[in-house]
C-alpha cells in the first residue's frame, strides 16, 4: 500500500473536489492464480477499506 495523498477528483461534470486517495498493488504468480480472481480479491479489499463497517456486519 502506498501513502494516502489528497488528489482532485471529478464528482460530476461541474464539480471537482480534493479527496484522500491511496494506491494498492498485488503481486501473484500467474501460473497459479487467474487474473479474474486477483481482481476480485482487490475489489473486495477496496470495498472493505472504503466501508469497514461491512466487515463487522456481514455474516
Amino acid at each position: 500500500m502506498h501513502s494516502i495523498i489528497t488528489r482532485p477528483i471529478a464528482i460530476d461534470a461541474d464539480t471537482i473536489e480534493n479527496r484522500p486517495m491511496m494506491y494498492i498493488a498485488l503481486s501473484y504468480d500467474h501460473r497459479i492464480i487467474d487474473g479474474k480472481e486477483a481482481v476480485g480479491f482487490l475489489k473486495t479489499i477496496k470495498d472493505l477499506i472504503e466501508n469497514p463497517e461491512d466487515l463487522l456486519l456481514e455474516s
